[in-house]
């Protein structure tokens, strides 16, 4: 039995015997052959990989791009269900799944003015959200802003 790797133009095959048992194109979509079975289980790493060195690798539990002023609306997120206006550059983002506990770290950024800072603040310790503030660093007081990213791990 012969197991060959072949380049395509869009993406790659792997043939057994000269006929191609699996396709892969250029989107990462597999195709397997109608004669082909496939048995036992790929292994699930139970932690991630660090590139090089030996310190561990953590990554997001929740994140989100939204526009804070008017509505706030999420433009783009992970684990994120909603987001809560209190008020004039105060919001509560709301996850879709709870963190295991409230000792999380969350961070974040502003990017509609050069004046906006973001303060992510620990209000009320709680496994379902985090609030926030925009705060105008020009006038020390608080504003919406349209560009607002939040990360948290934990």
């Amino acid at each position: 039995m012969t197991i060959s790797i072949k380049p395509t133009a869009s993406g790659s095959t792997i043939e057994q015997d000269g006929s191609t048992i699996l396709t892969v194109d250029g989107s990462g979509n597999i195709s397997i052959a109608n004669d082909l079975s496939v048995t036992g289980t790929a292994p699930i790493p139970d932690a991630l990989s660090t590139a090089t060195g030996s310190a561990p690798s953590y990554s997001a539990r929740a994140w989100v791009y939204f526009d804070g002023t008017g509505t706030p609306s999420i433009n783009a997120s992970g684990d994120v269900s909603s987001i809560t206006d209190y008020g004039v550059g105060q919001y509560g983002v709301n996850f879709t799944t709870n963190m295991p506990d409230a000792n999380f770290s969350s961070s974040g950024a502003t990017g509609g003015s050069r004046y906006h800072f973001l303060n992510t603040q620990i209000t009320a310790e709680s496994n379902s959200f985090v609030r926030i503030s925009v705060e105008d660093t020009s006038t020390d007081s608080l504003d919406d802003d349209s560009k607002i990213t939040v990360i948290v791990v934990g």
